[in-house]
């Protein structure tokens, strides 16, 4: 279970530095920021992948979403949400994107995986629920993906 909790950490660690490495990207909606993400696979160690059954490949991505409340003092909390969407390319042909949660602490990220294209625009259209008495927010952005060969 220690171990299983160590390489959790050591995911959202990877997630969270290599997010940092790009602009803040996130979408203020109230109260609440949306945190997005996409990186390469092969960023995360062997290690990390095989814990939480995750392929490392230079064609395949993660994509990472984490919603955090703001709180009266400044601070903020981690939410649970429900992500939707899809990832397409130039060609507009639609990979459905397929989210599972990873609780790690105080920390919650929903991450799913998809195919990565070389040197193409990819659009990712994305829909997060973080309040069930709300409509889901629309979170769009496009990035550009080169392999290591």
């Amino acid at each position: 279970m220690f171990r299983r909790l160590m390489i959790s950490a050591a995911l959202v660690g990877t997630l969270f530095a290599t997010a940092a490495a790009y602009a803040e990207q996130f979408a203020l909606v109230g109260d609440y920021e949306i945190h997005y993400s996409a990186v390469n696979s092969s960023f995360l160690t062997p290690e990390v992948a095989q814990a939480n059954n995750l392929q490392r490949s230079a064609n395949r991505g993660l994509v990472n979403v984490s919603v955090r409340e703001r709180q009266e003092d400044g601070s903020t909390r981690a939410v649970n949400a429900s992500v939707q969407g899809h990832v397409s390319g130039l060609t507009g042909v639609q990979e459905s994107l397929s989210f599972r949660t990873v609780h790690d602490g105080d920390a919650t990220y929903h991450i799913a995986p998809f195919t990565m294209r070389e040197d193409e625009g990819m659009r990712f259209e994305l829909s997060v629920r973080y309040d069930r008495n709300a409509a889901p927010e629309p979170v769009n952005f496009i990035q550009r993906f080169y392999i290591d060969r």
